[in-house]
């Protein structure tokens, strides 16, 4: 019997039943020469030849020609021989010079003796599993290359630990690293500091490792320590039998898409708030012209009846009284009027440091020994383009609000300085501005008052402290004036309101003392009145004070009505005073027709809008509702010096 490494083989016959029966290996037996001793069927379906076709030829005629060149098959059987056994895989050709893969393993026989008597050869097919393996090798490829070619996404892996075992280039794009410099590291390192201290890290991979992954946003590191938003995913890899074997993680720098959502949305705010402000400027400003007219009345009876009334030290004080509560209520009217954007401006070139100069005592003056005022006033100053009494009004008014926010006393700072917008910044465009702030050491706001500060009728003082338009008022004339109003708090740090103002070309043109009195004076003289109004109340008002000066007064109450009065030609009418806001034909729109007929004739326009709407003459001379019997007086006076 033969034997095969010193253990013994099973009779011949049996050994030949269980080789023949065998189709899915090629067994077959060389001689110590390598020709082909034995071929059993499974060699017969893999190389396709027959036993008399093969039996005596040598076994390398199975090889490539390659591999023949190269003396594989030599090499194969001294290996064999001299170390026991071989084993490789290859190419290997068959009868028809078709190649497929094989696994071979070729063991020495040797007798009884232990001399070599041959070799036993076992050939298996592995051709589908080759092609497998290369698919799967090439999709493996396939996948790098796409991984490596991603450069929009940080795409690596994670052991179960969170240390990084892979790095593709959009990772080191983001995040800074190279792959020899983050692989092997723990990936909390890409978290800040305030991150890691909360152990977000950790709670990141336990909730992937829970829920199989997890989707995150938040601020992330890189290499140099900036910082960007980042859009993180983390999935949990688990093997064939259901283990973690770690985790893919997969990061997008959003940060352009978070500064764009957040431009987006303050455009958003901005609009809500310009739509929101707009629809309470209209509403303010038309209830701020009824309430002109009321007062209207109101005002020009008291002052007609405390002219007429007599002497009497009991009744002086209540017509005194209700006169002063009139005179407050037009002075909230302006201030609504001033929120609204509806006041008329008397645009100029103003010198702020002239103008908080002249205002130093009086501001010292009304706060107080436990407030003081300190002023930094750059040199040099440009001017600006605003009406100088208004900003003088909101300059009082934020001193005041200062000091209402120090109970206990401190510091009002009043600076001015020279500020360039490169870029149109919110509503301010690019150019040239003047900076005018008022900060405190007081009280501060919170985040939610801060918010509602501008709004108008919100107030945090007293009941009966404050109207809740002071800053509205300021807003009001900033934004009028081509400007805008920001402000800067924080509970108990206390406040900086500042009024960035465009700055003007001109420097402001001083007028002598004398040129207000310089006026031509116009001799007192009976004048007839074409008093032109559609609120009776208005009208009757108007009337009686016109008569208490001296004049006639001819009474209408529609632009029509006026037309025909004039058309009849029964008075010479000297002057017309017509309210704008008429229905069915403005006070302009009469003015038009009249100067169209009647070129000589002096008009004068009546408004409780501190502004004509869109198509008014601003040309014609003014009078601001309520107006008072010497306003009246002045206006009539200066549209017959005009003329003279």
């Amino acid at each position: 019997m033969l034997e095969n490494s010193g253990i013994p083989l099973m009779n011949e016959e049996r050994y030949r039943l269980l080789i023949e029966a065998i189709t899915e290996y090629a067994i077959y037996m060389l001689d110590v020469e390598g020709r082909v001793a034995s071929w059993n069927p499974g060699a017969r379906r893999f190389k396709g030849y027959d036993p008399d076709e093969i039996l005596g030829e040598h076994f390398s005629r199975f090889y490539t020609e390659e591999d023949q060149s190269a003396g594989l098959p030599q090499r194969a059987l001294e290996t064999a021989a001299t170390e026991g056994r071989f084993e490789n895989q290859g190419w290997r050709v068959r009868k028809d010079g078709s190649r497929f893969w094989a696994h071979v393993v070729i063991d020495p026989i040797r007798d009884s003796s232990g001399r070599l008597a041959g070799f036993a050869k076992v050939t298996r097919d592995l051709t589908e599993r080759k092609q497998t393996e290369t698919e799967l090798k090439g999709s493996e490829q396939k996948f790098q290359l796409l991984v490596q070619g991603v450069t929009d996404y940080a795409l690596y892996m994670l052991d179960p630990e969170g240390y990084v075992t892979n790095w593709n280039v959009g990772a080191e794009r983001i995040k800074g690293y190279t792959a020899d410099e983050i692989v092997g590291c723990h990936f909390s390192q890409f978290y800040t500091e305030e991150d890691r201290l909360a152990g977000e890290p950790q709670k990141s991979l336990d909730t992937a490792r829970r829920e199989g992954r997890i989707e995150r946003e938040g601020l992330r590191q890189r290499k140099d320590g900036t910082r960007f938003w980042a859009h993180v995913i983390i999935d949990a890899i688990h093997d064939e039998r259901g283990e973690l074997i770690g985790f893919a993680k997969i990061t997008r720098d959003v940060t352009e898409k978070m500064e764009a959502q957040k431009a987006l949305n303050q455009a958003r705010e901005e609009l809500f708030q310009a739509q929101k402000m707009e629809a309470i400027g209209q509403l303010t400003g038309g209830i701020a012209h009824d309430f002109n007219n009321l007062l209207m009345a109101i005002l020009g009876s008291l002052q007609i009846l405390r002219k007429r009334m007599p002497n009497d030290p009991s009744l002086s004080p209540l017509v005194d009284n209700a006169i002063q509560g009139a005179e407050r209520g037009a002075a909230l009217t302006q201030r609504m009027l001033a929120f609204s954007r509806r006041q008329d401006l008397n645009m100029q070139a103003v010198d702020i440091p002239a103008l908080v100069t002249e205002l130093m005592d009086f501001m010292q003056r009304s706060l107080g020994s436990t407030v003081r005022i300190e002023t930094r006033l750059a040199e040099h100053l440009a001017h600006v383009m605003t009406d100088p009494v208004q900003l003088e009004t909101a300059l009082l008014n934020l001193v005041v609000n200062a000091r209402d926010a120090m109970p206990g006393g401190g510091a009002i700072i009043i600076e001015a300085r020279e500020i360039d917008i490169p870029a149109r910044r919110g509503s301010l465009k690019p150019g040239r501005y003047v900076e005018l702030s008022v900060a405190d050491t007081g009280e501060g706001m919170d985040e939610e008052t801060l918010i509602q500060a501008t709004t108008p009728f919100f107030t945090t003082k007293g009941v009966g402290k404050g109207t809740g338009l002071g800053l509205s008022m300021v807003q009001g004339l900033t934004e009028q004036s081509g400007g805008k109003l920001a402000i800067e708090s924080r509970k108990g740090e206390g406040t900086k309101v500042s009024l960035f103002l465009p700055s003007a070309d001109t420097p402001a043109s001083s007028q002598p003392a004398e040129a207000a009195a310089s006026s031509v004076a116009v001799p007192r003289k009976q004048l007839t009145v074409l008093a032109v109004d559609d609120d009776a109340l208005v009208l009757m008002n108007t009337t009686l004070m016109l008569e208490d000066l001296g004049h006639q007064v001819i009474e209408a109450y529609s632009g029509v009505d006026a037309l025909n009065t004039l058309r009849n030609g029964d008075n010479r009418i000297d002057l017309v005073i017509t309210d704008h806001s008429m229905p069915r034909m403005s006070g302009s729109e009469l003015a038009a027709e009249i100067q169209a007929q009647w070129p000589d004739l002096p008009i004068v326009l009546a408004t409780g809008y501190a502004e004509l709407p869109s198509g008014g003459d601003n040309r014609l001379p003014r009078l601001g509702k309520p107006f008072s019997q010497d306003q009246l007086q002045d206006v009539i006076t200066t549209v017959l010096c005009t003329k003279a």
